[in-house]
Parts: structure tokens; sequence; C-alpha cells
């Protein structure tokens, strides 16, 4: 049964995984989908370019081999207990909110900082006034400025362990209180103040709900789960995970980022920004933040799913962490 509910859990993150992947090559790169790919490399059909072909043949061993890996995989973890797997799954999911965070803070003051220097035309006189052009045009601003600092964050979410979403309150705080002195004191007010003060409430309240399910601090309101046992909350959690939780995820990611034209593919493709030309250019980014809501939730679930299990078949550790949080 171990075994079972191991390559369960394997299964539910290589797929989250290889659908990103896939979405990333298919809806950026153009590759073929699995239908198509299916066609291009079984069917008896002469059309699609070698290329397209060979894209095809990747796309479908990498199913192959995720599947192989998998069994693979959950061979050599045999004996190990499932309270140890589940946390190295909560740890994924707290590194990905970490990345967000550190994402969030360092585009949005960089940004934020470019758009003011902008406005008051001090930009041009510093970086030059070709440089300065450019960096109004969302592509090459998203390229130049905010992928390098997505990668910047990528380094230091895996540097840093600890963390705490009091950190974004504070800043949608200070920002918004910037925006009550400069307008009632100063007279001043811009797009771009009232653009950073959405793009971190958005991002503290997507991604602190991971967080906050990591950190297991979430209310909950059922007045029938407060009273029953231990083994009950495991049932309930396991099930909640796997028929409740984990699909919400999956429906978002594969509704969201069906084709070029969904709700969260397009602008992210598109690098989609406010009206203002002087706002920060991040809205392309927000939609992102569901991206990464899905996916940090998911994680976790399926850390909850492997937790609760292990509850369930009588893991010493994991009996002993569930009895300690009674």
């Amino acid at each position: 049964m171990t075994t079972t509910i191991r390559i369960l859990a394997n299964v539910l993150m290589a797929l989250l995984l290889l659908f990103l992947v896939h979405r990333y090559l298919i809806l950026w790169h153009a590759w073929p989908n699995v239908s198509e790919s299916f066609t291009l490399v079984f069917g008896n059909t002469d059309s699609g370019e070698p290329g397209s072909r060979w894209q095809a043949f990747c796309l479908l061993l990498s199913y192959l081999a995720l599947f192989v890996g998998i069994f693979w995989f959950a061979a050599r973890q045999r004996g190990q207990s499932l309270l140890i797997e589940s946390e190295r799954y909560a740890g994924w999911s707290a590194y990905v909110v970490r990345f967000a965070f550190w994402s969030v803070f360092l585009v949005g003051i960089v940004d934020t900082t470019i758009s003011a220097l902008r406005i008051e035309n001090a930009l041009a006189g510093i970086i030059g006034a070709d440089l300065d052009a450019q960096l109004g045009q969302a592509k090459f601003r998203a390229n130049t400025v905010h992928y390098p600092l997505l990668a910047l964050s990528a380094l230091i979410a895996g540097l840093t362990k600890n963390l705490s979403m009091i950190w974004l309150a504070l800043l949608v705080v200070v920002s918004e209180f910037s925006i009550v002195l400069t307008r009632f004191i100063f007279s001043y007010e811009q797009a771009y103040m009232g653009d950073l003060v959405r793009f971190w409430y958005a991002a503290l309240f997507l991604f602190a709900s991971a967080y906050t399910l990591i950190e297991e601090g979430h209310v909950r309101v059922d007045v029938l789960y407060a009273g029953m046992g231990m083994r009950s909350k495991a049932w309930v959690n396991t099930f909640g995970s796997l028929l409740l939780g984990i699909p919400l995820c999956f429906t978002i990611l594969v509704l969201g980022m069906e084709n070029r034209q969904s709700s969260l593919s397009s602008p992210i493709i598109n690098v989609e920004i406010t009206q203002s030309a002087y706002g920060l250019f991040v809205k392309y980014l927000m939609a992102g933040f569901l991206i990464i809501f899905a996916v940090s939730m998911a994680m976790q679930f399926i850390s909850y799913f492997m937790r609760s299990s292990a509850v369930l078949l009588g893991d010493k550790d994991a009996v002993a962490t569930a009895q300690g949080k009674h």
C-alpha cells in the first residue's frame, strides 16, 4: 500500500511539472500538442516538417520516461517513510512561494524606480535617450529587466529558507501609505504608485494562501472536523486533497493555459501591460500569480495526501507529528 501511495503521489507531481514544461514548449515555441504528436509519430500522414516530427517524438518520449522514472524512483525509495517524502514536497512548495515573493519584491522595486525616473524625465540623463525609449516597450523591459530579476529571485529563494508573508503585507501598507502622503500633502500621484499597490496586494493573497497552508495556519470552519479524532482527520485530509484540492489546481492550470488565447497564457505571451505608458509593466506577471498559486498549492496538497496516508498506515513518525498538532 505504501508503494501504491508513493507511486500515485509521484505521478501527480511528475504530471504537474511535465504539464508546465509542455505548455511552455507548445505555447511559446509552437511544439505539437499530445494529440498532434500521436498523429505525427504513429499516423500514416506525410504532413508536418521533419522538425515537428522530432518534437512530437520527444514529447511522447518524455511521457514514457516519466512513468519508467516513477517506478524506478518508487523502487529506490521503498522502506522510506512517507512523512519524509511529504516534507520534501512541502519544501518544494515553500521554494516556489519564496521565489514568487522575491520576484514581486525585486520587480516591484526596480520597475517602480524606472517608471518614476521616466515620468520625471531623469532616466534619459542616466542611461541615454535610446535605452530610455526602449524601456518604454513592454517586451524589451520584460527581457532585459524582469526576466533577469526572476532568475535572481530563483537563486535567492534557494539560498534563503525562512520567509514570512508579514513582510509582503508590510510592503502593501507602506506603498499605500506613501500614496496617501504624496496625494494629500504634496498633491502628487502617478499611475505607477497604484500599480505597485495592486501588484503586491494580489501577490499577498495568492502567495500567502499556499504559504499559510504550508504553515498550517488556515482557519477550518468545519465544526465536524474540529471534533474528529486523529485518524478521522487523516481520512478527511487524504480524500480532500486527492478529490478536491489537487483537481482544483489542475483545473486552473489546464483551463488557464489551454492555448495561446487562454486567460493565463495570453497575457504572459503578449506581455500585457496597463494602459498608462508610465505605469508599471507588470500586468502580464500578475496573470502568472494564478499559475504560482496553483503549482504551490498542488505541491502542498500532494504533501498533505502523503502525510495523511502515512498516519492511516500507522507510520510512527507521522502519527507522532499528527498527535503533536492536536
